[in-house]
């Protein structure tokens, strides 16, 4: 680029956005002026410079940041990033004031993620010169933006925000403003719900993170995503929508008005759920306190059932080189299983997933059993059978009178108590539950449920057991939903609550989702995927555990499924039907 004596870029506000534009401006080559108002966060940003060697602008024209406190100081900036809070009289003060303060020709990009563009450059004063600027998360490269522009503003601004966009190299995406706020919306809303249930000891940080990741898969946690965006913005932003709304899904946990109080806003300010180094990177934790129970070794594997969920898990542990035993309710069904695993082994192969000697090895430790007594010398049951109570609790009763005393008893169910499948085997310090995600040769995620009653060492068994597969377990307790439906189908809810609204729209706000956020899937087409029906049911189990208005089944999917609209399945759903809105 052009070698300039002044500055050539600005960013006004330090915080969440701010700070790493300020460095990817730098980095992509720019002479860049900061500007903040706040003494204690200029002093963090220049401490984090240093710390990145990153010098001042040189005399010579040479990239640099200088730091201002005053906007008077400015200076010829071609372009400016307002990056402040989000918080309409914050930013109309501090456009007008950027208005007063550079060139007339100087371009203003405003970061609102929620606030009307057009009105904000009327405000400003130079609403010619005035376009939006959303990103969705803090930015880095690759991340996306969307360029909001207004009836007002001039060709030639446009382009100039357009050349900035691609020197930063921000992936563009064409987002309306609507479908963005909701998609902002709930996606904080889902982030809000994993701050209350870390406060509630329900499972660990690490493990709500890891569990969102790996079963839904997010490209970062949703406590990891809160650092990252900042506390006070998501903060602001849910007051906002419970406001607008009504819906208690959005209203925000304590613990972010807690932490927000003491100045613990997350990434930007170093310390958040995660305390971070100067530059923005999470510290390590210290040395992990030693487990509690000794884990046994797991020598042979029973696996009860022969559906979907049940080869699924067989073959993974046969692959891991476990011997594995199937049961199915006949010899026939046992060697029908078998087959179907070995069949979907074969396609790996055929697909370069897996190699020819390895498939032969994991056929040859699996066996098939039309029997429970087969598996009376297996160290590890894991139950697989049909997501029904008395079934389960049947299968169980036989184990306790098959296996011996110390073997490990395991539950695959995704929503009843672990406990009360389990109980009566007359076990319950050998009981755990291991919820393998469907596909399990696929998905890497187990959640490893304990009861009260749960031992030590059987949950350590339990964890060394899905590490030798292959596999990341995450701990929680024994309540409906774990921590993936827990999370996920309050903020299911939320979309469909959108849709009482008539300017909703169910593709664009799943493409917000999936374009801003960096989500596998937006939210009505994850409903099809899994299935409205069975989706429904998940509401229903949730709210029994958990009567509360974000676990209620929306009274929209309720008459879906009521109109026979099952999702994927039968071709009708949120998506998969013609039209854009469940009749």
């Amino acid at each position: 680029m052009t070698p300039h004596t002044a500055p050539d870029v600005a960013v006004v506000g330090l915080g969440a956005v701010g700070e790493p534009l300020l460095r990817m401006l730098y980095r992509a080559g720019h002479r860049v002026v900061g500007a903040d108002r706040h003494p204690q966060v200029l002093a963090r940003v220049e401490r984090s410079l240093k710390e990145a060697e990153v010098p001042p602008p040189g005399p010579d024209g040479t990239p640099g940041v200088l730091l201002v406190n005053d906007l008077a100081r400015l200076g010829a900036v071609e372009t400016v990033v307002e990056a402040v809070t989000e918080d309409w009289d914050t930013k109309t003060e501090v456009l007008r004031s950027i208005g007063r303060h550079t060139l007339p020709r100087a371009v203003v990009l405003t970061t609102t993620a929620r606030l009307p563009v057009t009105g904000l450059a009327l405000a400003s004063g130079r609403p010619r010169h005035t376009l939006g600027l959303r990103l969705f998360t803090p930015p880095q490269p690759g991340g996306p933006a969307a360029l909001v522009e207004t009836g007002m503003a001039l060709g030639e601004a446009v382009a100039s925000a357009d050349r900035l966009v691609a020197c930063l190299g921000l992936r563009k995406v064409t987002v309306a403003a609507g479908p963005a706020g909701d998609a902002a919306d709930l996606v904080y809303g889902l982030l809000n719900q994993a701050a209350a249930l870390y406060t509630e000891g329900y499972a660990s940080r690490d493990d709500i993170d890891a569990a969102m990741r790996l079963g839904c898969g997010l490209p970062m946690g949703p406590l990891a995503l809160l650092d990252a965006v900042g506390l006070d913005t998501v903060h602001t932003a849910l007051e906002r929508a419970a406001a607008r709304t009504g819906d208690p899904f959005f209203r925000p946990a304590d613990v972010l008005r807690r932490l927000c109080a003491e100045g613990s806003t997350g990434r930007a300010a170093g310390q958040g759920f995660y305390t971070y180094d100067r530059l923005g990177d999470p510290k390590a934790d210290g040395p992990a306190a030693p487990s509690a129970g000794q884990a046994r070794e797991t020598r042979r594997v029973g696996v009860v059932g022969s559906g979907t969920m049940a080869r699924g898990i067989a073959q993974v542990v046969a692959r891991a080189g476990v011997p594995t035993v199937l049961v199915a309710r006949s010899e026939q069904r046992a060697a029908e299983a078998v087959r179907a695993v070995d069949d979907s082994m074969v396609r790996a192969v055929r697909r370069g997933r897996l190699k020819p000697a390895d498939r032969a090895r994991a056929a040859e430790l699996l066996e098939g059993a039309g029997d429970l007594e087969a598996l009376a010398g297996c160290d590890l049951v894991i139950e697989a059978v049909a997501e029904d109570m008395e079934v389960k609790r049947k299968v169980f009763a036989s184990l306790g009178r098959i296996c011996a005393a110390d073997v490990v008893l395991a539950t695959t169910t995704s929503s009843l108590p672990v406990a009360g499948c389990a109980a009566p085997a007359g076990r319950p310090e050998r009981v755990v539950g291991l919820h393998f995600f469907n596909p399990a040769p696929a998905m890497r995620l187990v959640e490893l449920v304990r009861t009260p009653g749960t031992a030590a060492d059987t949950v350590a068994t339990a964890r060394a057991f899905c590490e030798r597969v292959g596999r990341t377990a995450v701990g929680c307790a024994d309540r409906a939903g774990f921590v993936v439906n827990r999370l996920l189908f309050p903020y299911l809810g939320a979309a469909v609550r959108l849709l009482a609204r008539d300017d909703a729209d169910i593709e664009e706000t799943d493409a917000a989702v999936e374009q801003g956020f960096g989500f596998p899937m937006g939210p009505f087409a994850l409903l099809d995927t899994v299935g409205l029906d069975v989706s429904l049911a998940i509401y229903r189990r949730l709210h029994a555990a958990f009567p509360e208005p974000a676990t209620a089944p929306p009274p929209l999917l309720e008459s879906a499924v009521t109109g026979g609209l099952f999702g994927n399945k039968n071709g009708q759903g949120f998506r998969t039907h013609t039209g854009t809105r469940v009749p």
